[in-house]
């Protein structure tokens, strides 16, 4: 068993903590699932988000580049009788989606392309896979989450039945970080622990360099609000999330 497949099993109790609601009513506030129906989810991990956009009246696909989170996401759909469909593909890479009203990156999934031509490329066939007047959803890490909160590491989490050590160093790039975790899941019929490690490099971007690469490729309307209000963003903002319309 992959290390990543056992972070998969354990990702969505690390998650509970993250308002998706929010996320939903984000959405809906601008684009209706009436007018706005057909919805790609990228970076749609174990399904959670899907799940609630397709219970909100969207038609919803996902896309993930972890085989062990679709197939998790695919069990929770299956579980309530939800046809969503999963195609498993790097988001830079992004291939045979067309006419799409809405497309979501969440959670900070775009901050886990490091690489400036793959963001560019990533935003880039979004928006030729949109229809005129198509909207994209999307949050990144801030600078100030990445270059200062990440780095007062290291955390520590236990609730008895998942515990991790997690490290945090500067990463290779300008506003990156290496995320260095080791976990201690218990096993109930054992009541062992199993240790798993794993690594993640993130990246964000200033702002302004995200608004340049939207306005570059066409979108006409980009909002930019912060952790998960209708603010406009402050040093000290967290999480940044956009809007662009195509």
């Amino acid at each position: 068993m992959s290390s990543y497949e056992r972070f998969a099993q354990v990702y969505d109790e690390l998650q509970t903590d993250i308002p998706y609601s929010h996320y939903v009513e984000w959405v809906m506030r601008h684009a209706s699932n009436k007018q706005f129906p057909k919805l790609l989810d990228i970076g749609c991990g174990t399904g959670v988000l899907g799940l609630m956009l397709a219970d909100a009246g969207y038609k919803v696909s996902g896309v993930d580049l972890s085989e062990e989170m679709l197939a998790i996401a695919a069990e929770r759909f299956a579980d309530v009788g939800v046809h969503v469909p999963l195609y498993c593909m790097s988001m830079h890479e992004l291939d045979g989606f067309a006419e799409l009203d809405v497309v979501t990156i969440a959670i900070d999934s775009l901050n886990y392309v490091v690489e400036e031509e793959d963001v560019y490329a990533t935003l880039k066939h979004i928006f030729e896979a949109l229809r005129d007047g198509g909207q994209l959803f999307f949050d990144v890490h801030s600078l100030f989450k990445m270059d200062d909160i990440f780095l007062d590491g290291p955390f520590t989490y236990d609730d008895g039945d998942i515990s991790y050590v997690w490290h945090t160093e500067p990463g290779d790039f300008e506003h990156s970080v290496v995320h260095q975790m080791t976990f201690y899941v218990r096993d109930v019929a054992s009541d062992l622990y199993e240790r798993f490690d794993e690594e993640h490099v993130q990246r964000t971007f200033p702002i302004e360099q995200y608004m340049t690469w939207l306005r570059t490729i066409g979108f006409t309307e980009v909002e930019v609000t912060a952790d998960f209000t209708d603010e406009a963003p402050e040093y000290e903002s967290e999480r940044i999330f956009i809007r662009a319309v195509k």
